[in-house]
């Protein structure tokens, strides 16, 4: 929140155990507002110690939560919010591989989990705002409407992973990290000042629900095996799989194929299809996206004026922008054109489209259209398209 009035608010300090959201709370509470930290725990069967877990969801986790909330000298909780988050984000993910589709549990957990189950049980408990470590700021503007844009180091900005923030929930966010252009060294360094144990804590990478950093061996765990043919453009038989969902689009490492294309040149996955249980490979040439069309469009603030339009995209949540125009239809459906053709992208996935450094909003990839190269199958060097569910 970026309220010019004076006020002290309550507010709730999302600590995940490292050292971002540690010291987010901590510049909140300096700033003299009212904070109480509250760590969630997410998983049903949370590690004891943090050896072989990469994410943010173990014992050891809460407890250095704990701790910076008694150094910063402010209340502290830990809720449960395990079977929400399994029901809203884990199982969404496996739903999502099992289609075919390539989700980011990321921007899920803080749709549903961080800024509408944590939001909603903070603002019946009177809290005004929910405070997190993300790098990235929010925008008050004369008219009252807010508007959420990149940090001001973009090194470290993270507002790809908040595009999926409505103008309701902007309004009660808190991002204390996102207006300073400060390195992560330096933050550490502040958090050695503060006294904060976490200063020199790793920071969580990978899906924080998958400890070891196996999704593929996750996957199987709760889908079990379903062999099946890996395929060229052609249709002809190159290998097989254990299961479609191993793999995504774009990927060039543990094909398994056996043998080398004719050209001697690496394959990489083009498409993934559940409905035969394919996976089709050929060159990254193949991978040349010109166009696609999303889905469930949520708008940072003000919604895009009718009509198509310029923005810049962002498709990873690492990934760099690149020019489009895109245009909503029917007021469900994002078409959108690439300046210049990318690559990696699949359905499933999360588009933000930016104006400048402000996040106009962002929809899940539903299908998308690639050149195809001359002499593939017979055709010209034209667009076709390649679907995915759109469940």
């Amino acid at each position: 929140m970026t309220d010019d009035a004076p006020r002290r608010l309550r507010v709730l300090a999302a600590m995940s155990g490292g050292v971002d959201s540690a010291v987010a709370a901590a510049r909140a509470a300096e700033a003299g507002h009212d904070v109480t930290g509250v760590h969630l725990a997410l998983s049903e069967n949370p590690k004891s110690f943090r050896t072989g877990a990469r994410g943010c969801c173990t014992i050891e986790d809460s407890h250095d939560a704990r701790r910076a909330a008694d150094v910063i000298g402010i209340p502290f909780y830990v809720w449960d919010l395990a079977e929400r988050f399994r029901e809203d984000v884990v199982d969404d993910f496996i739903a999502e591989y099992e289609a075919g589709r390539t989700p980011n549990p990321c921007l899920r957990c803080n749709e549903k989990i961080k800024f509408a189950a944590l939001l909603d049980k903070a603002l019946a408990l009177g809290f005004d705002a929910v405070c997190t470590g993300h790098y990235a700021t929010v925008v008050l503007r004369e008219d009252g409407t807010r508007e959420l844009h990149r940090a001001s180091d973009m090194a470290k900005d993270q507002s790809y992973v908040l595009g999926v923030l409505d103008d309701r929930q902007l309004a009660h966010a808190m991002f204390p990290l996102g207006d300073t252009l400060t390195t992560k060294p330096e933050i550490r360094e502040e958090a050695a000042r503060r006294g904060l144990f976490v200063a020199k804590k790793p920071d969580s990478h990978d899906i924080c629900f998958i400890a070891d950093g196996d999704t593929q061996g996750f996957l199987a765990k709760r889908l079990g095996t379903a062999p099946g043919d890996i395929v060229d453009e052609s249709g002809a038989v190159l290998g097989s799989h254990e299961g479609a969902y191993g793999f995504t689009i774009g990927q060039r490492k543990g094909l398994r194929i056996g043998h080398p294309a004719s050209d001697g040149k690496p394959r990489y996955v083009l498409d993934i299809s559940p409905v035969d249980n394919t996976v089709t490979v050929g060159p990254v040439d193949s991978l040349d996206v010109t166009a696609l069309t999303a889905i469930r469009p949520r708008w940072c603030g003000r919604p895009p004026t009718a009509g198509a339009a310029t923005y810049t995209a962002q498709l990873r949540a690492h990934g760099g922008e690149t020019e489009v125009t895109a245009e909503l239809v029917d007021g469900t459906e994002l078409r959108v054109s690439f300046t210049e053709p990318v690559r990696g992208v699949a359905p499933g996935q999360a588009i933000v489209l930016y104006d400048g450094s402000r996040v106009v909003g962002s929809a899940t990839i539903a299908t998308t259209e690639r050149r195809v190269r001359a002499g593939a199958q017979g055709l010209s060097a034209e667009s076709r398209p390649t679907s995915g569910p759109t469940g």
